[in-house]
């Protein structure tokens, strides 16, 4: 799907600089990209009002939290009506160690990013909870050993 809204090189800069850190004052932004705070003031209203940005979060590490284990869940479903799949995917949004969900092709319905304390942990959630919900036929977890790449920065 594609926007609308045009990018120029100063929108991409701004982008650049948000996405790596949001918390900079408007006059801290303007000095990194060369601009001016109003003009960046106004170019970020407008990304947003064009829904390229959306909002503003600080992110929290799982780990120091408690959450150290991260499992990459297929999920597979009992059928495909549509009462199904909404109640699969309100379910996942009730799920708060559920960090992402996402439709996928191939032998598996969706994929789930799901943080645990440890196994333990996962297996009560997975027996207690994600394979008892009346939508799921079947799931298959992937333990990640350790984390290559994560990034929330979007190519601008």
């Amino acid at each position: 799907m594609k926007s609308d809204f045009e990018l120029n090189p100063l929108d991409r800069r701004i982008l650049e600089q948000l996405q790596a850190d949001a918390s900079i004052s408007h006059a801290e932004l303007a000095e990194r990209v060369g601009s001016t705070a109003p003009s960046c003031w106004r170019r970020i209203k407008a990304m947003e009002q064009a829904g390229v940005l959306t909002r503003t979060v600080r992110l929290a590490d799982p780990e120091k939290l408690g959450y150290p284990v991260t499992i990459l869940c297929s999920v597979r479903l009992r059928n495909y009506d549509r009462d199904t799949v909404q109640a699969f995917e309100g379910f996942v949004q009730e799920q708060r160690r559920v960090m992402a969900c996402f439709t996928i092709s191939g032998d598996w319905d969706y994929l789930l990013q799901v943080i645990a304390a440890d196994v333990s942990d996962y297996e009560s959630f997975l027996m207690r909870t994600l394979l008892t919900h009346s939508s799921v036929g079947g799931a298959s977890s992937h333990f990640a050993l350790s984390v290559v790449k994560h990034t929330t920065s979007v190519p601008c």
